[in-house]
């Protein structure tokens, strides 16, 4: 979606609010399984004082696999946006100022860049989460595994003299 910005780029204090579904195919990573429902953008374009302001939330309604234990939950996401656009842009490498083509803005590059930098490295179904037995990959959220512990190899030794001493 391209908004055309040549409203309030000329009027100070002047807004222009913006709302749109984003389009999941460039949004997509390994831990989202799937949309429940398109991602939702709303807010506000502001200039102040010349300078074009970016405001606003995206929601999103997901099913994700948790990178822990490999177990699908739903996950909201609530975004907060606020992204500077700039129609001269002296410095090309900031990557928190977003160009102009002109008086046009790419609404849905920035809503998708903000959308895939705010998200989290890791999906995980809780902040808790256990994770998978590394021997025989037993969720242990369900509980504790039958397996016995190994001893790390440069350990042993010492485990050797414990034996001893129980003997």
């Amino acid at each position: 979606m391209r908004l055309n910005l040549c409203e309030i780029i000329e009027i100070p204090d002047s807004s222009l609010p913006f709302s749109c579904e984003l389009e999941t195919e460039r949004l997509s990573c390994p831990a989202i399984k799937s949309f429940l429902k398109a991602p939702y953008a709303e807010g506000e374009i502001r200039n102040t004082a010349g300078v074009l302001t970016l405001t606003g939330t995206i929601k999103a309604d997901m099913v994700c696999n948790c990178d822990r234990c490999s177990v699908e939950f739903r996950c909201y996401k609530e975004l907060p946006l606020k992204v500077k656009i700039a129609a001269d842009l002296s410095d090309e490498d900031n990557p928190e100022i977003f160009p102009l083509d002109g008086n046009w803005l790419d609404l849905s590059d920035v809503l998708e860049t903000c959308f895939i930098l705010n998200m989290e490295a890791k999906f995980l179904c809780s902040e808790d989460c256990a994770g998978l037995c590394s021997s025989c990959g037993k969720n242990l959220n369900d509980g504790p595994c039958g397996c016995k512990k190994e001893i790390d190899p440069r350990l042993a030794v010492l485990g050797q003299l414990l034996d001893k001493k129980d003997e």
